[in-house]
């Protein structure tokens, strides 16, 4: 399962993201270190269902809005100088090595220091920490590299030495593959000989890396308390940036479970539908006034941007039936698989099962009902028939 940590300074609402988008039962405190051991959790990026181009909904959606599940890990609050272990900061890094994308969340208000502390809103420029993840992990990267970087002088000792599969080696606990290192080290200049390194040659190798296998969504959480000249700024940077009110959206849906009102997460709009008293009106229209603005609370926006914008993923969807679109038992649209784009028919029969993808023969496309080419590339909402020797 795609996997999304949520990374940041503490106090500026991590556990209340991870809390609404899970709906998990975490603590959320204010204070420095409220969560120590990481909180896992399944949230769901939002797409389009294939069941509104027929003539039914296949039940595994929400009137034609489907979620498909990635794992939300919701890491300790860092602090500066978290990469040298300052706040156990080496111990939180460590949790993000797995991540495939993360959601830096940012105190837009200006109500949280460079530690982490409460203080007045507005007193505190966000813009400051807008790097701050993506610098401590670079560091903290390149540590790694530099204190590794003698066995790789060692190694290089040898006739049948070769860099990238020094480096490869090293590297692979961060969640970099052969592929992500090869790339990195194709788009750098540097010493064949590894005695000729110097820092900014590890630095340099660090940062692309960290580019290439943690790639980051800025979170501009607290929406709706922030000045505007705080998001303004926010959205200027360098990086994907998504306004957020993580206490708006757990507001949301916990009074849409509780059936106040009508709303899927990601809508930009609610319906209120139950008896609600003067005090939940007026917290409920200040909600609203957000949503309009922001276009939602943003919290399904930052995972759908991590998802589809910056990992580039497709939702495919597997059948056994290519007219009807069903499995086995007859239920329609059972599964949907996230892939990278550029992902074939191969791959999502590897993504079903291992001896769905090894015993592969062909696949059909179940909206022309036609055979596709084993290199054809999935799009989104493609409904696919496998036909392996597993079936």
């Amino acid at each position: 399962m795609l996997s999304i940590a949520l990374a940041g300074k503490p106090n500026a609402g991590k556990s209340t993201f991870y809390k609404a988008a899970t709906m998990a039962d975490v603590d959320v405190g204010n204070y420095p270190f409220t969560t120590i051991d990481p909180n896992r959790g399944v949230s769901y990026a939002r797409t389009r269902c294939p069941c509104l181009d027929r003539d039914e909904r296949c039940g595994n959606c929400e009137d034609g809005v489907r979620y498909v599940g990635v794992e939300l890990l919701d890491v300790a609050g860092l602090v500066p100088g978290a990469h040298e272990g300052r706040g156990l900061g080496n111990q939180f890094l460590d949790a993000l090595t797995n991540a495939d994308v993360i959601l830096a969340v940012v105190d837009a208000s200006g109500g949280t220091n460079e530690e982490g502390e409460p203080v007045e809103v507005g007193t505190y420029d966000p813009v400051e920490e807008a790097d701050f993840v993506e610098a401590e992990l670079e560091q903290w990267l390149a540590g790694i590299i530099d204190r590794n970087w003698e066995s790789v002088v060692r190694k290089s000792r040898s006739p049948d030495f070769d860099i990238d599969d020094a480096l490869t080696e090293m590297l692979t606990g961060f969640g970099a593959t052969e592929y992500d290192v090869a790339a990195s080290l194709r788009s750098l200049d540097y010493p064949e000989d590894p005695q000729q390194w110097t820092d900014e040659h590890q630095e340099a190798l660090a940062s692309d890396v960290r580019a290439r296998t943690k790639p980051i969504v800025l979170v501009a959480n607290k929406a709706d308390v922030a000045p505007p000249e705080n998001l303004e700024r926010l959205r200027e940077v360098d990086k994907p940036v998504v306004a957020t009110t993580a206490d708006g959206e757990l507001a949301l849906r916990r009074a849409a479970d509780a059936g106040i009102i009508d709303y899927l997460p990601g809508d930009d709009d609610f319906d209120i539908v139950g008896d609600v008293s003067d005090a939940q009106q007026s917290g409920l229209e200040k909600i609203r006034e957000v949503v309009e603005t922001n276009g939602g609370t943003g919290v399904q926006e930052a995972i759908n941007t991590a998802v589809y914008d910056v990992l580039d993923m497709v939702t495919a969807y597997p059948v056994q039936n290519e007219t009807r679109w069903t499995d086995g038992t007859g239920e329609m649209l059972p599964d949907a698989f996230l892939l990278e784009r550029g992902s074939t028919p191969k791959d999502l029969a590897y993504a079903v099962h291992s001896d769905i993808g090894e015993g592969y023969l062909h696949a059909v496309n179940a909206r022309s009902d036609r055979r596709i080419a084993e290199d054809y590339e999935l799009d989104e909402g493609d409904v696919i028939k496998i036909v392996s020797t597993a079936n």
